[in-house]
């Protein structure tokens, strides 16, 4: 085609967003296009003609653009600028992308097994108004939280505190805000989120269970942006500050309205997370807590780039997350009436620098020192015992990482990199009557080397990462060699095959030693391995998994098999005849994760999601060493859920449910012996099945030329069914024996309204 064809079709289109059309012709041609987001944003071009060969669509694209489409084969085509050099050509995300709008707009499957979400490009799921991190987490297969909180994500089988969760590279021991009902990651300033159930890269340590790794924007584009919201929990503001060429500066702070105005949803979140703690136990008849509890949450970001040079950056970034209760305790026992203060405040706080070189246009290398601190208080007053009891769990972690890439082409990758970090924890219970103190302070230093090859095949259809971790325990002198495999292969065009494995091993883990720790609130505190009554905590996991794509029709079937030792019953939340058994042990789980998702012209996407996994425990000693169900062991879970878009108007709505949780009740008929509870067989019952719907919709209109306006509601568990997430039982002072069910949230409505700038 010449140029005064290309010409004429130019004055005869109508020109639109380039990303639009990018979008047409990946349907159209069956193609992919790789890039940076900065070098398209803002192009427009014409929508080239249908008919036309793929060599002719690029020349006019080439044309509008003033932009270089380079075609790698028959699929990929990689857009960049004509100054651009190669090292940046070849983006993180090329030839990687298997599906785009996974489940809904903004969720990515890349060909490593490895889910992506970008929060700025996120759609709309059911029952959410806003791009919770850790709420949209669970939509993925094999993601769930068996008590409805993002402090208690299980993933495959695991329990919360075995996610690796990262923030722009920093280990967080901190989650939730509300005690766990959202997520303390605040989304509006969060460019990318990737998770990783299996087949981890070699450079991450830690989290045998998964990878959570949310990384804020990294390039300065000297554009001034920002937002701000509200709901009726929360509200926000956000900005992207251009200093100069070369410096930026971003910011954000969230706080909550709870302790300004109460409101529904408020109501619903406090019954759900107050329940069954020591702000809602009322003790005795003569005893009552006062109802002006003062409780809220706040959450502060910054990150400073400085760009050097062209290829020398530096990265500053800090993290502050709060939560904090106080209510009074007051009793009028012999008539005289005493009020005094219990309090719980929980932090994570965050700040390191990061210095990337790129010291040629295939060699590049990142330095990362970091600290990152948590501390969980707690003052408890029992007015009635005359005792004041302080709980203290604190985490200070140091870490250095060296990090470096080589890229010899877009077909073959290197990674490797060392690793030291010192964890310190320190735990400590201070009793008034009697007078009791302990402290206990743990320290652990380690290093890691590690190695990993990148392949990928001239037709992209082969790709295989291959690497190794080795880290040292300097306090027991102990080394763990934790090979990574990550392998697909895309056969029949439509068709992908998916093989991944790998060893892990962590030593930080939670525990719980009464169940009416900090309150009854956050009962769970850190604690570092001692690798004897606390081992190091170790894992093995592999799957395979064959996913079939075309037409915007995605079926995907994976199974995976999962054994993880050194686990402590301390560890596990144990609310039966174990409760204050101390004994380690395993547990293995099997399980299949199905998928059905079907997209129609980027308007209505649904989807059906079906898990099943028998996950059981073995302990030297409990239960006599013989196997039984864990506690988080939910045999079947199922999703029905879809999207519909049309302009600015976003709805929501889906289903979720899950066979009931294991339980363990007393014997009938039988249930006191010798003075204790005469229980059956550990979780040999099973609560009734769990079932919510929710629904959410959300409107975008300009109000001027550069302020976008959103609106959205959203109603959790629609129906309002009480679901029962836990039941356990007490023995009470007359020798009876009482049963205690936790229930989950109730029907919860949210409205949020959002500018941005």
């Amino acid at each position: 085609m010449n140029v005064t064809i290309l010409k004429a079709q130019t004055i005869q289109e109508e020109k639109q967003s380039l990303i639009a059309v990018l979008k047409t012709l990946e349907r159209r041609y069956n193609i992919r296009f790789s890039y940076i987001d900065k070098t398209i944003k803002d192009k427009k071009t014409i929508l080239p003609s249908d008919g036309l060969t793929i060599e002719d669509v690029l020349n006019i694209l080439k044309n509008e653009t003033d932009l270089d489409f380079q075609i790698l084969d028959n699929r990929f085509v990689v857009i960049k600028d004509f100054d651009t050099p190669k090292v940046s050509v070849i983006t993180q995300q090329l030839d990687e992308i298997i599906i785009n709008n996974y489940l809904t707009k903004g969720i990515t499957k890349l060909n490593d097994g490895t889910t992506t979400i970008k929060p700025e490009t996120f759609g709309i799921l059911p029952g959410l108004i806003e791009p919770d991190i850790l709420q949209t987490i669970q939509a993925l297969p094999g993601v769930y939280s068996i008590d409805e909180t993002v402090s208690n994500i299980n993933i495959r089988g695991g329990t919360h505190d075995q996610n690796l969760f990262l923030w722009d590279g920093i280990k967080m021991y901190q989650s939730g805000h509300f005690f766990g009902l959202i997520s303390a990651f605040n989304p509006y300033t969060t460019k990318q989120v990737n998770i990783s159930k299996n087949g981890t890269r070699a450079k991450y340590g830690d989290g045998i269970s998964s990878v959570i790794d949310m990384q804020l924007s990294d390039n300065i584009d000297n554009k001034f942006k920002a937002g701000a919201g509200f709901n009726l929990i929360n509200a926000d503001a956000y900005a992207k500050i251009p200093l100069s060429k070369k410096t930026e500066l971003q910011l954000s702070t969230r706080r909550s309205l709870t302790d300004l105005i109460v409101t529904p949803t408020y109501d619903q979140y406090f019954k759900r997370v107050f329940q069954d703690s020591d702000l809602t136990d009322t003790k005795d008849d003569n005893y009552s807590i006062s109802k002006n509890e003062d409780f809220y949450f706040y959450d502060v970001t910054a990150k400073f780039l400085y760009d050097i040079t062209k290829k020398d950056r530096i990265r500053v970034h800090f993290l502050n997350v709060n939560n904090n209760l106080n209510y009074d305790e007051q009793s009028t026992v012999n008539d005289n009436s005493e009020a005094l203060n219990s309090k719980l405040s929980q932090q994570n706080l965050a700040t390191g620098i990061t210095y990337t070189k790129d010291w040629s246009n295939t060699l590049s290398t990142s330095a990362q020192v970091y600290m990152s601190n948590y501390n969980l208080d707690a003052t408890n007053f029992d007015i009635l015992n005359n005792q004041r009891l302080i709980q203290e769990n604190k985490v200070t972690d140091y870490s250095s990482k060296l990090d470096v890439n080589y890229e010899v082409n877009h077909q073959l990758k290197f990674n490797s990199g060392y690793q030291f970090s010192e964890i310190g924890v320190s735990n400590l219970e201070d009793v008034n009557n009697p007078i009791f103190r302990s402290y206990i302070k743990e320290v652990i230093r380690s290093h890691a080397l590690y190695a990993e090859t990148s392949l990928l095949s001239n037709s992209a259809k082969t790709n295989l990462k291959l690497g190794t971790r080795v880290n040292y325990y300097q306090k027991f002198n102990l080394i763990l060699v934790e090979p990574r495999l990550s392998f697909s292969q895309r056969f029949l065009n439509d068709f992908r095959f998916e093989i991944l494995g790998e060893l892990k091993s962590q030593t930080t883990s939670q525990i719980i030693d009464l169940q009416n720790d900090f309150l009854g609130i956050e009962k769970r505190r850190w604690i570092l391995s001692n690798n004897s009554d606390i081992p190091v905590i170790k894992s093995k996991q592999l799957s395979a998994g064959i996913h079939y794509h075309k037409n915007k029709l995605l079926v995907s079937a994976e199974t995976y098999i999962k054994y993880v030792e050194g686990v402590t019953t301390r560890s596990q939340g144990f609310q039966n005849q174990y409760q204050f058994v101390k004994d380690i042990g395993s547990y293995q789980i099997k399980g299949v994760d199905l998928l059905v998702n079907k997209q129609f012209n980027d308007v209505v996407s649904t989807w059906i999601g079906y898990s099943y996994s028998k996950n059981d425990y073995t302990f030297s000693t409990v239960n006599n060493g013989n196997s039984f169900p864990n506690n988080v062991d939910i045999r079947h879970t199922l999703t029905l859920a879809g999207t519909y878009t049309y302009n600015n108007l976003k709805l929501a709505l889906g289903l979720n449910w899950h066979s009931g949780k294991p339980t363990t009740n007393p014997i009938v008929n039988n249930e006191m012996v010798d003075g204790s509870i005469n229980y059956e067989s550990p979780n040999s019952s099973h609560l009734k099945d769990y079932l919510r719907t929710d629904c959410s919709a959300t409107y975008d209109f300009n109000i001027s030329n550069n302020t976008l306006a959103t609106i959205g509601a959203s109603i959790w568990n629609v129906t309002n069914k009480k679901n029962v997430i836990n039941t356990y039982y007490t023995l009470e002072d007359n020798d009876v024996v009482s049963k205690i069910e936790n229930l989950s949230l109730g029907i919860t409505p949210n409205v949020s309204f959002r500018l941005q700038f």
